[in-house]
């Protein structure tokens, strides 16, 4: 049992390992592909983690299913009804975690739309006069498919040509759904502290490919690097006068000049060298080896527990 635990522990290590692989897989590839490993990696390791934590909170009740009574599984396995008692208290927390999580973003999406009622509608875009400049993409609430947000002050900063960039950078927002992505890491982040790092990676990766997206559809990469520095910047001085949007995804998001300096360089390509290819394939195999690990392990203590559960019926010692 003592070799077990060990093990069940371990898994729970391993997202301070895996995590720097997923980032470092992510930076291996196109922003697209990138967002799949680290939301695919926050995921899985996860999901390896709760199933860890049910494996040692069930320990208990499959000792009484099994009929035998919980003083004696105690003596055959001393750390059994505490560890259980941990992993239930981690449980909960995490429950109690992402439920509120779950509520602050919810309640965000509803202050947003509320904060848009005197906007001027003009298909999928939303005008606000207001003379910060503000843009951001606006998730489905009220309307399928979300809209673009877009304030008079923001109009205002940028040419013609400039704003088309801004319109389909959000416009890839919607498009490709990257509130749910962005939604996912920030809510598997509650179930282990390792994933954090994956929030902030996750929100620039899905800041390229929606800089990519409006970049393609200009046809100018270094006019969508122009218009992108100048909407972040006037966003971000709006931001730092109180007026952020916390989790919802704004041209501002995450670190520009890095963004900047990307649409300034050739399209991002896949990985063509083998070498390349194999240092992503090895990342992908060892981030996905760590979450089936966890998977494994609890069904494995399951497994375990009733075996020794049978032998300690088998025996005629009666505590």
């Amino acid at each position: 049992m003592t070799l077990v635990l060990g093990v069940v522990v371990l898994t729970l290590l391993l997202p301070w390992a895996a995590v720097p692989a997923t980032r470092r897989l992510a930076g291996l590839m196109p922003p697209r592909e990138a967002c799949a490993a680290l939301t695919g990696g926050a995921l899985l390791l996860a999901g390896g983690t709760v199933a860890a934590l049910i494996g040692l909170f069930h320990v208990p009740f499959l000792a009484s299913l099994e009929r035998i009574p919980l003083s004696r599984a105690a003596a055959e396995w001393p750390a059994t009804v505490p560890l259980a008692a941990v992993a239930g208290a981690v449980l909960a927390f995490q429950a109690v975690l992402l439920v509120r999580r779950w509520y602050e973003r919810r309640s965000l999406l509803a202050r947003a739309w509320a904060s848009t009622g005197d906007a001027v509608s003009d298909g999928d875009l939303l005008v606000v006069p207001d003379r910060d400049p503000q843009a951001f993409a606006l998730p489905g609430w009220r309307e399928r498919g979300g809209r673009v947000v877009v304030t008079t002050g923001m109009l205002r900063i940028l040419g013609p040509a400039e704003r088309e960039v801004l319109l389909g950078h959000e416009r890839a927002h919607l498009t490709g759904r990257h509130h749910l992505w962005s939604a996912t890491a920030h809510l598997a982040a509650a179930v282990h502290p390792a994933l954090r790092p994956l929030r902030p990676a996750l929100d620039f990766h899905l800041e390229r490919w929606a800089d990519e997206s409006a970049a393609s559809s200009v046809g100018d990469r270094r006019l969508a690097a122009t218009a992108i520095a100048r909407a972040a910047l006037a966003a971000a001085s709006a931001e730092r006068a109180g007026e952020g949007r916390g989790p919802l995804l704004s041209v501002s998001t995450g670190p520009v000049p890095q963004r900047v300096e990307a649409l300034l360089r050739p399209a991002p390509a896949r990985p063509r060298t083998r070498g390349t290819r194999a240092a992503a394939a090895g990342l992908v195999t060892a981030v996905t080896a760590c979450a089936l690990l966890g998977l494994g392990l609890a069904y494995g203590l399951h497994e375990y527990v009733e075996f020794a559960a049978r032998d300690l019926l088998a025996d005629p010692v009666i505590d």
